[in-house]
């Protein structure tokens, strides 16, 4: 039962995780400078509201 929970969380994060590079991604370089927001960060913004901050 818990193996079977921890993979639905996972696939939850995955989720949120590629909708959220998506996001930020779609966002203009000047709209993401705006924001404070390098293309080089966006993978690790994206970690981070998945699985939080390491």
């Amino acid at each position: 039962m818990a193996a079977i929970q921890h993979m639905q969380e996972n696939r939850a994060r995955r989720v949120i995780y590629r909708q959220t590079v998506r996001e930020l991604n779609a966002l203009t370089n000047r709209d993401l400078a705006d924001l404070g927001i390098s293309r080089a960060m966006i993978s690790r913004l994206a970690h981070e509201a998945a699985w939080g901050t390491k």
